[in-house]
C-alpha cells in the first residue's frame, strides 16, 4: 500500500493539472524536456510526410494541411474523416513521454475551405494574423516582393491591425515572404523582437510562413543553415517546415549544441508555443470532437455567409442618374438573359484557396448555390431565365430580353501566380459585356479579388456591381440585385482608371480614381 502510494504521488506533473497557474505549468513542463522535445516543438510538418510514429520519433509540435495533392484527405472527404486523421496525429502525440498534444494547422483562409461541403464564406476571414509586416504594401503589388516604405508609413499604414489583433488576444502572427526596404521579413529580428514581442508585449508565437526560411536567402534554400540561424534569431518560435522536418531537426540541434544558438532563443520559443497549447485547453481536451462534425456547411453557417454577402458586395453604378436607378431589379420580368462565364460555376465563385491552393472550376466541387440558380429561385415562377454564357449579337438582339445580368471576372488564383502586370479581366468577359450591354439594359457583376479595368464598358453599362469573391452563397448576391436588401457596402481600397496610376492611394497629390477609397451607392430594399 505504502509503496503504490509513493508511486501515485511520484506520478503528479504540475503542468497536466488545470488547476495549476498557467506560468507553473509551462515552467514545470519545459524543465523536464530535453533538447530534442524542445525543438520537436517548433517544428510544424505537412501532413504528406509525417505518421503518428514520426510524431512520436521528433516530438513534432504542429502537423499542417495544404491544400496540395497527398496533405488533403481523399477528395470529398467528410468531415469525420477529417476528425479520423486529426485524431489519428493527436494520438501519436499524446504517446510521447511527456505527452504534449499537437497544433493541427490548416489554411482557413474563408471558411473551413479545404473541407468538402463545407460553407465557404466571402474572402476574407482572419484567423492568425498575418503576413507580417507590410505584406499588402509590396513594390507594384508583387507578391513576396519588397515593401519600400519609412518606418512612419510603415507604422501608421499597415501595423494597426496587429495592434488590434494583440489587444483581442490573438495566439500566433506569421511572417510574411517579402521584405521591408531590402531585409526580409522572417530575418528582421527588429519588427519580430524588439518591436512585436518586446514593445507590443505579443506572448504568443510567430509562425513562419509555408518554408519561409528557405526564401530568406536568393535563390531559395541557398544555405539553408544561415536561413535557421537567421530565422531564429529573427525571433521566429515555429517553422512551418513542411516536407523537410528532418533536415531541420537535425542542424537546429547542430547549431544548438555547437552555441550557434542561444538556449535561452529555443526556451523563449517554447515556452510561447506550450502558452498557446494551454491556454487553447489541448492537455485536457486535445481530440477533436466528433459532435462538431455535423455542423459544417449546415444551414446557420450558410445564412451567415450570405448575410456576409449581402454585406460586402459594393455597388458602383446605378442608372444614367440618380433619379432614374436600375436597381433593384423587376421578378416579374417577362423574359431575361443571364450571361457571363461566372455566372454558373461555383468554383469561380469561390476562388483560390477552395479545396486546392489555386482554386477549382465547376459546380460539383463542394456544396452551394451558383448565382445562376439563385437568379432563378429569386424571380417570379413566371419569367422565362434564358442562360447563355457567351451569347453572339443575334441571339442577344433577336430575344427581346428585358434586362441582362452579366457576371464575368477573374479565373481563381493564389499568392504569386495572381501577380497581373495589366490587370484585365480575361476573355470572353469583356466581349461578353459589350455584346449584351450593347443591345440590352445590364447590370455587370464582377466576380474578382480586387479592383480589375472596368473604365472601357462603364458608359455600356447600367448597372455595375463588385461582388467580390462571395463564395458558396449565391443568394447573397441576388438578395441585392432584386432588392430583398439594400447595398450598404463601400470600397476598401481605390479602384483605378487604368494600371498607369497604380500605386494610387488616397491623399495622393494627382489622386483621380474611377472610384474613390470608401465609395459605394446605396439602395432601399423593396418593400414588401
Amino acid at each position: 500500500m505504502c509503496c503504490c502510494a509513493s508511486m501515485a504521488k511520484a506520478e503528479y506533473f504540475k503542468y497536466k493539472d488545470p488547476k495549476q497557474r498557467l506560468g507553473v505549468r509551462i515552467k514545470d513542463l519545459i524543465k523536464r524536456m530535453t533538447l530534442e522535445e524542445k525543438i520537436g516543438q517548433m517544428t510544424q510538418a505537412d501532413r504528406s510526410v509525417v505518421s503518428k510514429e514520426v510524431i512520436k520519433k521528433y516530438f513534432l509540435g504542429s502537423i499542417l494541411t495544404v491544400p496540395l495533392q497527398g496533405s488533403l484527405p481523399a477528395e470529398g472527404a467528410s468531415p469525420k474523416t477529417w476528425v479520423d486523421i486529426v485524431n489519428d496525429l493527436q494520438s501519436g502525440s499524446l504517446s510521447t513521454r511527456l505527452g504534449i498534444p499537437i497544433i493541427y494547422g490548416i489554411d482557413a483562409v474563408h471558411g473551413h475551405n479545404n473541407v468538402y461541403k463545407a460553407t465557404i464564406f466571402p474572402h476574407n476571414v482572419a484567423a492568425c494574423a498575418k503576413h507580417y509586416l507590410g505584406d499588402g504594401g509590396t513594390h507594384l503589388g508583387v507578391d513576396e516582393d519588397n515593401t519600400i516604405i519609412d518606418a512612419k508609413g510603415l507604422f501608421s499604414i499597415h501595423m494597426p491591425a496587429y495592434y488590434d489583433s494583440i489587444i483581442k488576444g490573438v495566439s500566433t502572427i506569421m511572417t510574411s515572404y517579402s521584405s521591408w526596404n531590402g531585409v526580409k521579413m522572417h530575418k528582421n529580428r527588429f519588427l519580430v523582437t524588439d518591436y512585436l514581442k518586446n514593445t507590443l508585449k505579443f506572448r504568443g508565437f510567430v509562425i513562419s510562413d509555408f518554408q519561409g526560411i528557405d526564401r530568406i536567402t536568393t535563390p531559395a534554400n541557398a544555405n539553408y543553415t544561415y536561413s535557421i540561424i537567421a530565422g531564429m534569431n529573427a525571433g521566429i518560435d515555429m517553422f512551418m517546415v513542411g516536407f523537410t522536418h528532418e533536415e531541420f531537426i537535425t542542424r537546429l540541434t547542430y547549431l544548438v549544441k555547437n552555441k550557434f544558438i542561444p538556449m535561452r532563443r529555443v526556451n523563449d520559443a517554447v515556452k510561447r508555443i506550450l502558452r498557446v497549447k494551454f491556454t487553447m485547453g489541448l492537455f485536457e481536451n486535445p481530440l477533436a470532437d466528433y459532435s462538431m462534425a455535423k455542423y459544417l456547411g449546415c444551414q446557420e453557417h450558410r445564412d451567415l455567409a450570405r448575410e456576409a454577402v449581402r454585406k460586402t458586395l459594393v455597388l458602383l453604378k446605378n442608372g444614367k442618374s440618380v433619379e432614374h436607378p436600375f436597381l433593384p431589379l423587376s421578378k416579374k420580368a417577362s423574359k431575361i438573359l443571364v450571361a457571363g462565364s461566372h455566372a454558373d460555376n461555383l468554383g469561380y465563385q469561390c476562388g483560390g484557396w477552395t479545396l486546392q491552393w489555386q482554386g477549382v472550376s465547376g459546380n460539383n466541387v463542394t456544396a452551394g448555390t451558383t448565382i445562376l440558380s439563385a437568379i432563378k429561385t429569386a424571380v417570379d415562377p413566371r419569367t422565362q431565365v434564358v442562360y447563355n454564357e457567351n451569347p453572339d449579337d443575334k441571339f442577344v438582339k433577336s430575344n427581346k430580353f428585358d434586362y441582362a445580368i452579366v457576371v464575368v471576372g477573374e479565373y481563381p488564383y493564389a499568392e504569386f501566380l495572381g501577380d497581373s502586370s495589366n490587370l484585365t479581366i480575361p476573355e470572353p468577359g469583356p466581349s461578353t459585356i459589350k455584346r449584351v450591354c450593347g443591345s440590352v439594359k445590364c447590370v455587370v457583376v464582377l466576380i474578382t479579388g480586387r479592383p480589375v479595368v472596368v473604365q472601357p464598358y462603364v458608359e455600356t453599362i447600367d448597372a455595375l456591381v463588385a461582388a467580390w469573391l462571395p463564395g458558396t452563397e449565391g443568394q447573397g448576391v441576388t438578395d441585392l440585385l432584386f432588392g430583398d436588401y439594400g447595398f450598404t457596402g463601400k470600397l476598401a481600397r481605390t479602384w483605378f482608371k487604368t494600371v498607369e496610376q497604380l500605386p494610387m492611394n488616397v491623399g495622393d497629390p494627382y489622386y483621380d480614381p474611377l472610384y474613390p477609397f470608401g465609395f459605394g451607392l446605396t439602395t432601399e430594399p423593396r418593400k414588401k
